[in-house]
């Protein structure tokens, strides 16, 4: 296996499981809104969505100290406040995915329960959204040192053309 194979493994077991704390940290918050910890319901059971929002942003903020500071540390990140702002962007856009997920067998399928809940939102809609996560990070936030060459190479080259036109 080459060097740039086993990055890549060692980047997606790192942010496999940086995602599961930050995960188990979104579920715990989750079931306990919707569905409670002491047998009833939880305070937001009629309202999943927001539930879901509220747990994975707390989620989100678990995962991007994870990420940024061991799954992602040998590169460098890109963007305002060091790839912070497109780091929560790409994690906001993703998260519609389970949330599709969770309004399906909600509203469609009028399943309301712990598991139908768990499964359609942190299960296929966990895995689906950690896919297009890990290809977006690494895509526009934290880029390899090649890949951040390059990319300031052809800056480079674009800023005399700039420069002649203004």
């Amino acid at each position: 296996m080459g060097p740039r194979a086993q990055r890549l493994l060692s980047e997606g077991a790192k942010f496999l499981t940086v995602g599961g704390v930050a995960t188990l940290v979104a579920f715990v918050i989750f079931n306990g809104l919707v569905h409670g910890y002491l047998g009833g319901p939880g305070p937001m059971h009629d309202d999943p969505l927001v539930a879901y929002v509220v747990a994975n942003t707390v989620g989100m903020v678990v995962s991007y100290r994870g990420s940024r500071s061991w799954a992602f540390r040998n590169r460098e990140a890109v963007g305002v406040a060091g790839g912070r702002v497109a780091f929560f962007a790409i994690n906001i856009v993703s998260m519609a995915i389970p949330l599709a997920c969770l309004s399906f067998t909600r509203y469609v399928l009028g399943l309301d329960d712990p598991v139908a809940d768990n499964v359609s939102a942190n299960a296929v809609g966990l895995v689906l959204g950690t896919m297009a996560r890990f290809w977006a990070l690494r895509r526009f936030i934290f880029l390899s040192p090649a890949h951040l060459e390059r990319r300031e190479l052809a800056a480079r080259r674009r800023e005399p053309e700039a420069q002649r036109c203004a």
